[in-house]
């Protein structure tokens, strides 16, 4: 038995599957990581992989770098946590808005979740309305108003998908199909003036990632503002990870408020809802709309991130771009190869290999890819040393430790794996 199946054995009589996030749970059991440096991650028993998981998207500067991990130990010594207000909030909140020009003000939080669901109670408190639109396949964290699925079309009210979330609640939380704007239309003309926000990642990144088309993300910012319905851009991932400016910058969309998480926290819990002044300014104590936290603008995660936004100014992305693009080149060529019909699609430092052979343009198209297959290739990868997240429906990433070398030992991880699949 290996270590990582005993650790499994014991975790599983202690927590939910063994694990404290449902996504790292996979057959035949997962691997337990003891330390990770740079681009590679170590598990319990030793085997080394090259991580393209990188904790799901925060650490674009790779694992443990020197400065933040300097910075950190700095922070430390002057206490873990205030209760207070601190100068590196300041800090970071102005870092931030020199990126983001639609901050105008922000509130600092403790993970992705929360943001996006203080957003949305924002929105309601602000418009007074009630629904909020999301499109299918678009993940905003595990709270109520956006555990749920798709009914019979756009304009239907949406059913639960998780025990627990309320029918009268859930019944205002509006899908509708990504890179569809007709149908974004309709369902804002169907709830009769009752929507008070949508929400959208501009690059669906728990789907794949799912690129937009060509002026769909400005076309959406146009119907929302004509028909008096606020846009929440969810950059949780996308934030500081598409450039300095995250999708905002690369797409030149404004939004009347968005959400960091992630990367602008520097590989520590972090979460950021931000926007106009107008709206922001509706937030307790100044406004009626209530939010608070024991562990907002913790110290050490705001210095982490003033840290991490320092050297991403200071490296720029061409290097990081360039190298993942080489990679997805290469994989379609392994794919070409293998006369394997499969899709490769990403953007910036963000990758995934659908077993599809549809061009992935939204949820319905994703879904139908083979998640048997992709878990199949998976396996095969991590026999060879290449960890990626343990599903066909999550993003990979590349950070600024990767290197070229990694990039050759994962495309041959890839042939080698891919041959089990066809075989």
């Amino acid at each position: 038995m290996t270590a990582s199946e005993d650790l499994y054995k014991r975790a599983r009589e202690l927590m939910p599957a063994g694990v404290s996030s449902p996504v790292r749970a996979f057959e035949p059991y997962p691997r337990f990581m003891r330390s990770a440096k740079g681009s590679r991650i170590w598990d319990v028993d030793g085997k080394e992989y090259v991580d393209y998981c990188m904790a799901y998207g925060p650490l674009i500067l790779g694992h443990a770098p020197p400065a933040i991990s300097r910075a950190v130990k700095a922070a430390l010594s002057n206490g873990s946590v205030f209760g207070a207000p601190s100068e590196q909030e300041v800090l970071l909140a102005e870092k931030v808005r020199s990126h983001y020009p639609a901050g105008e003000m922000m509130r600092f939080v403790n993970t992705g979740t929360e943001a996006t669901m203080h957003a949305i109670r924002l929105a309601r408190g602000f418009t007074g309305k009630r629904k909020i639109v999301k499109v299918e396949g678009g993940y905003h964290g595990a709270h109520d108003a956006m555990l749920v699925k798709a009914g019979s079309g756009a304009l239907t009210y949406s059913m639960p998908n998780s025990l627990g979330v309320l029918e009268d609640l859930a019944k205002h939380t509006v899908l509708v199909p990504y890179n569809d704007p007709q149908a974004l239309r309709d369902a804002i003309k169907g709830a009769e003036g009752d929507v008070a926000a949508m929400i959208l990642e501009p690059v669906l990144g728990n789907v794949g990632p799912v690129l937009p088309k060509e002026g769909y993300l400005n076309e959406v910012r146009e119907i929302t503002r004509d028909s008096g319905t606020l846009l929440i851009l969810d950059e949780v991932i996308t934030g500081f990870r598409l450039g300095l400016g995250g999708a905002q910058e690369m797409f030149h969309v404004k939004p009347d408020l968005f959400t960091l998480g992630k990367i602008v926290g520097g590989g520590y819990p972090i979460g950021v809802f931000a926007g106009r002044k107008d709206i922001m300014s509706n937030i307790s104590p100044l406004g009626g709309v209530y939010q608070a936290g024991t562990f907002s603008g913790n110290p050490v995660s705001v210095t982490a991130g003033i840290e991490t936004i320092k050297i991403l100014e200071q490296k720029g992305y061409t290097s990081l771009n360039r190298r993942s693009e080489r990679l997805r080149k290469g994989l379609r060529d392994v794919l070409s190869r293998a006369s394997l019909p499969y899709q490769v699609s990403g953007i910036g430092s963000m990758f995934q290999m659908f077993f599809t052979d549809r061009p992935i343009v939204n949820w319905n198209d994703a879904r139908k890819a083979d998640a048997p297959g992709f878990m199949k290739m998976f396996r095969a990868l991590l026999d060879e040393g290449v960890y990626t997240p343990p599903s066909q429906f999550e993003t990979n990433f590349l950070s600024m430790a990767h290197r070229d070398s990694d990039v050759e030992f994962t495309l041959a991880a890839y042939e080698r794996a891919l041959r089990g699949v066809r075989g």
